[in-house]
């Protein structure tokens, strides 16, 4: 197997009202991967809600921002920059970004695959070709 570099700009960008995720290795488009490892942006004041993953455990680093993070229906607790959650498989969970700037997290599923496709059957789910940057509407609310 050739050993290569990954570049960001050839991979889509998933994107739903909460934020976006981009998946830089996944076992569709990798050759020899099993899991799948991205980037995740959840919005000020967005988050993903409670949901679980039947058939992989998920492992979340936080690079920047902060949030509240839930797990096993428990009381949220905080995560800043720095922060490692495991998240079991099968185990409900769900993340916040409770500041005012962009909560990004790498995320990584153990087998990947099936968490990916699951998340593109969401009602709010469209894809941002690669090479192409997402643009966001402010809401002024009202």
């Amino acid at each position: 197997m050739k050993l290569s570099q990954i570049d960001p700009h050839t991979r889509a960008t998933m994107t739903f009202d909460w934020g976006t995720v981009k998946w830089f290795v996944q076992p569709d488009t990798t050759p020899g991967a099993t899991l799948s490892f991205g980037e995740v942006v959840l919005n000020p004041g967005q988050g993903h809600e409670r949901h679980n993953h039947p058939t992989a455990e998920e492992v979340l680093y936080v690079l920047s921002g902060s949030g509240e993070q839930m797990l096993n229906d428990e009381e949220p607790f905080p995560v800043h920059a720095g922060d490692v959650i495991y998240v079991p498989k099968g185990m409900f969970h769900g993340t916040l970004n409770t500041g005012w700037s962009p909560l990004r997290l790498i995320a990584l599923y153990n087998p990947g695959g099936a968490e990916e496709k699951a998340l593109a059957e969401l009602d709010d789910y469209r894809e941002v070709p690669p090479g192409s940057v997402p643009t966001f509407i402010r809401n002024l609310g009202g």
